[in-house]
């Protein structure tokens, strides 16, 4: 649902309220305080005659026996499609995320679970994206690892930049299965080693399966603006490659779709040949959140320890080509902000005055110590707190856009942009010098709203889920 901030409804809601009757979801809102609940108990009506509750399609279903447990890909695969990885020699491209939804590893499921050693498979090989295989390590040029339990060799996709699996390595390889958990914003590069791993499928001439999980910051939503096509590189890595493995193609900020989906995307729009598999989730729903999936939450990456850092992550990580902390080294990264220079008063301030949906802002202090990014370490800095109010209101793009021009403004001679890393971040060279020379914030996002409409609408062929 592509949102503005004084347009606050969105396309998507005035459907449903023209759908539903404004006083009947008015009342379900009040009684439901989450959007998957809610979507879940209010989105059906009575049938005729007062017959059996009907969903937003006009299909029968009793609100009672709603089984709300999402089951994982590799779940899904396990339980119900074995026959796309039977008799096969399995690479896996994985890490910590990679679990079922009791918590054990799709490497140990795919290696020895019985359902798999029925079928023949055999796990031959495993890669890990960036952080590595238990997403603990926070720097570049990331080796190969051993994984305990199996005995397997993990290779790692993360030199100086995200790579792909190399074709040496896939020669005695039958299937590419990717299980691997986005957080719902194009700069993640776990979404770059899709696209990498699907073009090392292609080039290999074998299959490629994604095993999809949820979009963790709910798939409900898209905001921001599109990459740049002129920023955009698609291209398959190499090691003297200029590729970074996020600024992939023209996509919103927050783009509402799953790995998965974003794979059919990738298929779809690049004209690739790649024999692509998605294993949907179960019992998933795009206003799920990922607490109300039931799965454990897993840190994606050193800095992503909950669901609050995955929301505002969108907001501050353009800021990691600034010279602003954005938290990192602290216990709540990419919630805060801060720098020695900065008047963290007068800051807030100013971005209180914005009144931007879902959130509020207040000074603080912080320490960061042993920050991956580097920044004022060991120094206790003046900062800016943003707190979650109403998490189905914030628009994570307008509130870094507000950031940027609320820092330029106070802070004019002390703010150190790097452009090209600021652009293939937020999206947009355009975007960043309007805000730096004073823009209104909420004006300069509102003209990218027909891009993301027409993109919302597109994108809708790419759904696994309603």
């Amino acid at each position: 649902m592509a949102t503005t901030n004084r347009g606050r409804a969105g396309a998507t809601t005035l459907r449903r309220l023209a759908a539903t009757g404004f006083a009947r979801v008015a009342t379900c809102a009040a009684a439901y305080a989450t959007a998957a609940v809610f979507a879940m108990a209010c989105a059906g009506n009575p049938g005729p005659g007062g017959g059996p509750a009907v969903d937003a399609d006009g299909r029968p279903y009793d609100p009672r026996n709603i089984d709300r447990k999402v089951r994982p890909g590799i779940t899904v695969l396990l339980d119900d499609s074995i026959k796309l990885v039977a008799g096969k020699r399995v690479a896996l491209v994985t890490n910590q995320t990679g679990v079922d939804e009791r918590g054990r590893r799709s490497v140990d499921l795919l290696f020895s679970d019985p359902r798999a050693q029925r079928a023949g498979v055999k796990l031959v090989k495993l890669f890990a994206p960036e952080h590595g295989a238990l997403g603990t390590l926070d720097v570049q040029g990331i080796g190969d690892e051993r994984d305990e339990k199996t005995g397997l060799k993990v290779h790692s996709l993360y030199k100086q930049h995200t790579m792909a699996p190399a074709d040496s390595l896939l020669q005695d390889v039958d299937v590419l299965v990717v299980d691997l958990q986005d957080i719902g914003t194009r700069t993640w590069t776990y979404v770059g080693v899709v696209l990498y791993s699907m073009q090392a499928g292609e080039r290999r001439g074998i299959p490629v399966l994604v095993l999809d999980r949820p979009n963790p910051i709910s798939g409900a939503f898209t905001e921001g603006v599109l990459l740049d096509s002129a920023l955009a590189n698609p291209a398959y890595p190499t090691p003297t490659g200029r590729t970074n493995g996020f600024a992939l193609y023209p996509v919103p900020l927050r783009h509402g779709l799953t790995m998965g989906e974003m794979a059919k995307l990738f298929q779809t729009q690049l004209k690739m040949s790649t024999r692509l598999t998605v294993v949907p989730m179960r019992n998933w729903r795009r206003g799920m959140w990922f607490d109300q999936t039931d799965l454990p939450w897993i840190k994606p990456s050193p800095n992503m320890p909950n669901l609050v850092s995955a929301l505002i992550y969108p907001a501050l990580v353009p800021f990691e080509a600034s010279n602003v902390s954005v938290g990192r080294g602290t216990n709540e990264p990419f919630q805060r902000f801060g720098a020695p220079w900065l008047r963290a008063d007068s800051v807030a301030r100013l971005l209180e005055d914005l009144s931007l949906t879902g959130v509020r802002f207040r000074p603080e202090r912080f320490t960061p110590e042993k920050p991956g990014d580097n920044k004022y370490n060991g120094r206790a800095i003046p900062g800016v707190r943003i707190e979650v109010l109403d998490r189905e209101r914030v628009q994570p793009a307008r509130v870094g856009a507000a950031i940027l021009w609320a820092l330029a403004r106070v802070h004019g001679d002390s703010l150190r942009v790097t452009p090209a890393g600021w652009d293939m971040r937020m999206g947009s060279a355009a975007l960043r010098e309007a805000l730096m020379s004073g823009a209104d914030p909420d004006a300069v996002l509102d003209r990218a709203l027909p891009d993301i409409l027409a993109f919302e609408k597109d994108a809708r062929r790419f759904h696994l889920y309603r």
